[in-house]
């Protein structure tokens, strides 16, 4: 069941590890996922106590709930890599969670050993955020257990000594190079980056729009009010629905094979662009 929620989700919001009482409450924004973050979010001198905290935490919240939950670790060379390891192992083993991001994802053999820690449930989604991890982006792809890639694009900024401008359009290779690792792999839809400033609707709106024009079937999010903004833009339009549908009935009424709708050849992809959009539309809205 996790798998077919996180993988079709739309919004993954993140909220600090050491910040219990915000879990439950991010669950009730509607996100699609939750990404309970130990790396950014908490100071060194409080991660050993939040990740310690998190099997109360999560043990409190209902079941259904549980299974939207992602843990954000600190990234493999870090002091505190290989205890967030174990203690996500345990977290997954309960039951406690879906599985694990891995920030400043680089090496494939990294994701695997995390693979082996977590257990053939445990889901894997790698956060690409340096030019070494775009480097290795097939690789990453193809490990074990991951279910979606997503994009750090203000952490890959800061690595390769990007300026970006407010579209950040010198990014466009880098998403296109997500886009097609993940059709290469044959993984769920990439997860975009966040949108810093959560006070600006429309930075957000176009940042998402520049999302799904790319490819990408997600976004992070950093605060509750981004979550409705960002799934209602993710999803097909009311236009885009009406097509499809009468699309799947043209093809249907004739049997299958090309037909002709509207003056335009109907053929296998645009059948296959039809079934994405009425697919999306399955998920419920948050």
């Amino acid at each position: 069941m996790s798998t077919t929620q996180l993988a079709l989700a739309r919004t993954f919001l993140f909220v600090p590890a050491d910040r219990p009482e915000r879990h439950a409450r991010a669950l009730a924004a509607g996100t699609g996922g939750v990404i309970v973050d130990l790396e950014d979010a908490v100071a060194p001198e409080r991660k050993a106590s939040a990740r310690e905290g998190l099997a109360a935490s999560f043990g409190a919240l209902p079941e259904a709930g549980r299974q939207r939950l992602l843990v954000r670790i600190n990234a493999s060379g870090t002091p505190w890599h290989d205890d967030d390891r174990t203690a996500v192992a345990a977290l997954v083993a309960q039951g406690l969670i879906a599985g694990v991001v891995l920030p400043k994802a680089e090496r494939a053999g990294d994701l695997r050993q995390l693979a082996e820690a977590i257990g053939a449930t445990g889901l894997l989604v790698p956060l690409i955020e340096s030019a070494a991890g775009l480097a290795a982006v097939d690789e990453l792809a193809t490990a074990p257990q991951v279910l979606r890639l997503a994009f750090g694009n203000l952490d890959f900024q800061a690595d390769v000594g990007l300026a970006c401008d407010a579209d950040e359009t010198e990014l466009v290779p880098v998403r296109l190079a997500l886009l097609l690792a993940t059709r290469r792999a044959g993984l769920h839809a990439s997860i975009d980056g966040v949108t810093a400033d959560w006070r600006d609707p429309q930075r957000l709106a176009a940042d998402t729009a520049r999302a799904r024009r790319g490819g990408f079937g997600a976004k992070l999010c950093i605060h509750p009010d981004q979550v409705a903004p960002v799934h209602a833009a993710l999803g097909p339009t009311a236009d885009e629905l009406a097509w499809a549908h009468r699309v799947i009935d043209a093809i249907r009424s004739a049997g299958g094979g090309v037909v002709s709708l509207d003056g335009r050849m109907v053929d296998a992809p645009v059948v296959r662009l039809a079934e994405r959009l009425l697919a999306l539309d399955a998920q419920p809205p948050p």
